[in-house]
């Protein structure tokens, strides 16, 4: 009996499914709520409030902490690397399953266990942690003298995210095993779809990322509950107390975290690059301009992620030639960056691409990437920096280059792979609705954030503290309503999603005609992916805008000869 039949294996494609049925539903929901609480939210003066305040500051703090928790690490982090790596992968190289089965349960079980541990913050009476997803020291440090949440609230959110590393360390190195080891016959690296690359880099840089989170994690339970001082300093007082600390820097925390952050961000938004990669040149039956050096930026853009992470502490009383030294690999890992962006926009020129809700959401994330990467060129300046820093600048720069681009690239991977998941087809109508919706939508939510952040609009506070910032109310009424149509809209996409799910037409085996190989086998695929057959790979997998037997494009496993049109 073959390893891959065993019921250890069923259970890991199980876990497969079911972490793609977890992380698209939690995305999207979490997308809703982040449109839904919005600063804006609590300064629209409709009737029913009566000019009271939607929420307490203490409730706007955990709010922001669960949003911003549950979407960095459980939704952009898992859906594109986690979700459908796992599914994908191994189909896409022609492995019979993962290298590491076991592994990669105890990765999906202890991500589990690291979410339910971040929820039930929420259910203890010390409340969730105030200090947000960055959970800076000295503030996360020492205790609930600082504050609501964060005595053990903070504890489980150390605990969870400890756990989460654990998770995503057995990823990586699975990820990293299966596509060294396991590649099929004539599977060559340069051979394989781009975002299998995308995740193979994805997962290189993980395996550092999280290393140094996972101990940073352990330090912080230290100082919180073994009475170390890695993080605390000496002579701190808070709340009238003077802590039983000394020798301890916050600056450290900083470090350790932002040197896994940065990282984190190409760790969201790799998978997405790869995944709308995939789906473009599937949908302009023509190659791109050139794959291998859509790799090799990838590969410079994994590389750089280790060099930037000050330029997230400028304001942290840096020394100005460090804040140089970061400022500078921070302009030049915008080169690789453009580099993929000219040659998804090039490929465009000439080709006669079909119109999907898959092509439509991969077009969206270049423009999403292209808006929002371009305010980075302000923030990796230290001193213009220092001005926009703590302002709606930031917010909209980050949320449009990382969280929403990285949605799009999850959305445009669900409306192209549904067929091959569940063997059934989403409406299509629906699926442009969504697109236009959310796209429209999210340009007007992020891009007034902009002008809110170069006016001084002060982010993470619940109320407006300085008199020029009433002024800016009409702008936020705007931004709400935007928010709550763009939250609404999600609901079609859902719909959509769990209709088709059971009702929906039944999928060809290859409704996209693309050439790699998860076209290749039923859908959804056979427990082994193969069955009992080993493919054998005669060419990449961008024969597209050739004469083949079955049209304009040949399959990466058919042995015919390439004729260019």
């Amino acid at each position: 009996m073959k390893f891959s039949s065993t019921p250890l294996a069923k259970q890991s494609r199980l876990a497969k499914r079911t972490s793609v049925h977890l992380d698209l539903i939690r995305g999207v929901s979490a997308f809703a709520v982040m449109m839904y609480h919005l600063r804006g939210l609590f300064f629209v003066d409709f009737p029913f409030l009566a000019n009271k305040s939607l929420v307490s500051t203490g409730l706007y703090a955990v709010t922001g902490y669960g949003h911003q928790a549950v979407m960095v690490f459980f939704v952009l982090t898992n859906a594109p690397f986690a979700g459908f790596g796992n599914f994908f992968l191994p189909i896409q190289i022609g492995a019979e399953d993962m290298a590491f089965p076991r592994f990669n349960m105890m990765s999906f079980w202890t991500t589990a266990a690291a979410f339910v541990v971040l929820v039930l913050a929420f259910f203890i009476p010390d409340g969730p942690p105030i200090s947000g997803w960055t959970a800076y020291a000295p503030l996360s440090a020492v205790g609930k003298d600082a504050g609501p949440g964060l005595g053990w609230g903070q504890n489980l959110w150390a605990i969870s995210i400890g756990l989460f590393c654990i998770g995503q360390l057995l990823g990586s190195l699975n990820f990293i095993a299966t596509t060294l080891d396991l590649r099929t016959k004539g599977m060559t690296l340069m051979r394989m779809p781009i975002c299998t690359w995308a995740w193979f880099i994805t997962s290189c840089i993980g395996l550092l990322a999280f290393a140094v989170l996972l101990p940073a994690c352990l330090l912080l339970i230290l100082d919180r509950m073994a009475g170390t001082s890695f993080f605390i300093p000496s002579g701190l007082v808070i709340s009238d107390r003077l802590q039983n600390h000394a020798g301890g820097s916050p600056l450290l925390w900083q470090h350790l975290f932002w040197f896994f952050g940065h990282p984190e961000v190409y760790i969201a938004i790799l998978p997405a690059m790869g995944i709308i990669s995939h789906v473009l040149v599937t949908s302009m039956r023509k190659p791109l301009l050139s794959a291998k050096v859509i790799i090799y930026s990838m590969i410079s853009i994994g590389f750089l992620s280790y060099m930037v992470w000050g330029h997230h502490m400028f304001v942290s009383v840096m020394n100005p030639f460090s804040s140089l030294l970061f400022s500078f690999p921070t302009l030049t890992i915008t080169i690789p960056a453009t580099i993929l962006t000219l040659i998804w926009m090039g490929s465009l020129y000439g080709a006669n691409i079909r119109i999907t809700s898959a092509s439509l959401f991969a077009l969206g994330f270049v423009s999403m990437f292209v808006s929002g990467g371009v305010s980075g060129f302000f923030l990796a300046q230290p001193s213009i920096d220092i001005y926009l820093h703590a302002t709606y600048f930031v917010v909209g720069h980050f949320h449009m280059v990382m969280g929403v681009a990285a949605i799009f690239g999850i959305l445009s991977g669900t409306y192209f792979w549904f067929p091959k998941m569940f063997g059934r087809m989403m409406n299509e109508t629906l699926g442009k609705v969504h697109f236009w919706f959310t796209f429209i939508g999210t340009y007007c939510i992020f891009m007034p954030f902009h002008y809110l952040g170069l006016v001084g609009n002060v982010r993470r506070l619940a109320s407006f503290v300085d008199d020029f910032m009433p002024a800016l109310m009409p702008v936020h009424r705007f931004v709400t309503i935007a928010a709550l149509i763009t939250g609404a809209a999600q609901f079609i996409f859902l719909y959509n999603f769990i209709h088709s799910r059971f009702r929906g037409k039944p999928a060809p085996a290859n409704p996209w005609d693309g050439t790699s190989l998860e076209w290749s086998v039923p859908s959804p695929p056979p427990w082994n992916n193969f069955g009992d057959r080993h493919p054998v790979i005669y060419h990449d997998a961008h024969q597209y805008g050739v004469k083949g037997l079955h049209g304009d494009f040949v399959m990466q496993d058919s042995p015919e000869q390439i004729v260019r049109g």
